[in-house]
């Protein structure tokens, strides 16, 4: 008892301390992307449940490896936050080398804030429905699609969408998703899959058509447009992201940061704001979240494995 009445006497100043700092949220992606954006939604609202100010330090560089890898490594005292990503389990499967993190070993899973499907694209003049898009890859030898870039996720759902439909296809890969657009516009490229995100207005201008979405079920962003589940049925893979600490960190902090996630997203005007491109406001808490990144392993490690992606 004594020893017990010592070690919380020693633990309290430096858990009260911890809760006087800024949370630095490491997003492990460039100012500006998808990761980034949504995390600056949920600044605020972190902000005021917690106390303390929620401070986003972008870290970016290989495949988000190095923000993760900076977050695994912080302490573990309620100071620290990252912003996780399907990437996270992608890399595990995609690197031949061992990462110098493990996803499940060194993260503790908060909340799975969003989700954001994939879009098939093709050009205005190109088929105009998924099934036209089909029977023209059939008749092709090797057509290509953009990607933005080895083992992305719009690589990985055109690698799963040809290997379930015994297509060959070109792999081209460029930088973003951004640039898989500008490509299937340029007609440089018959089709690709980049986040709904990033095609949704240009679908609703008519400068893009899109096909389907990589979801089970349609998007309130573009309701008129099928999954691609439809035609492959249980094709589902999408991208997340997810709220996650350094292993170790005290619970009251993820229950705290849990509850805050939950609170945020109940909140019409930021629901509004952030589903008017296609996010799936989730607030998954961690239990759910735990299962969810085994089964996002499997699902995604699959995908790599039907692509051949691999980084030595």
């Amino acid at each position: 008892m004594q020893r017990r009445t010592l070690f919380s006497a020693l633990a309290l100043p430096a858990i009260a301390q911890a809760q006087s700092r800024p949370v630095r949220l490491i997003v492990p992606f460039i100012a500006g992307s998808a990761p980034d954006v949504l995390s600056r939604h949920m600044v605020e609202p972190l902000s005021a449940a917690l106390g303390q100010p929620v401070v986003i330090e972008n870290r970016p560089g290989a495949g988000g490896n190095i923000g993760s890898e900076a977050a695994a490594r912080a302490p573990a005292d309620g100071t620290v936050l990252m912003l996780g990503t399907n990437a996270l389990v992608v890399n595990q499967a995609l690197h031949t080398r061992p990462l110098p993190f493990d996803v499940f070993r060194d993260f503790a899973p908060i909340s799975l804030m969003f989700s954001m499907p994939h879009l098939l694209i093709t050009a205005p003049d190109g088929p105009r429905d998924i099934a036209a898009l089909i029977a023209w890859l059939r008749q092709q030898s090797g057509a290509a699609y953009a990607s933005g870039g080895n083992g992305s996720g719009a690589h990985l759902a055109a690698a799963l969408f040809g290997a379930r439909l015994g297509l060959q296809l070109e792999h081209i890969p460029f930088r973003g998703a951004p640039e898989i657009v500008s490509a299937v516009m340029a007609g440089q490229v018959r089709f690709g899959f980049p986040t709904l995100a990033t095609a949704t207005e240009l679908v609703r201008g008519g400068r893009l058509r899109g096909l389907a979405v990589t979801s089970a079920t349609r998007n309130h962003a573009l309701p008129d447009v099928p999954p691609v589940a439809d035609t492959i049925p249980g094709f589902d893979l999408v991208s997340w992201f997810a709220l996650m600490a350094p292993a170790g960190v005290p619970q009251d902090f993820i229950t705290r940061v849990d509850a805050a996630v939950r609170a945020a997203l109940a909140d019409p005007a930021l629901r509004t704001r952030v589903m008017a491109d296609g996010t799936v406001p989730m607030g998954w808490d961690t239990a759910r979240l735990t299962t969810f990144l085994r089964d996002e392993a499997t699902r995604w490690g699959e995908a790599v494995r039907i692509s051949g992606a691999r980084v030595d």
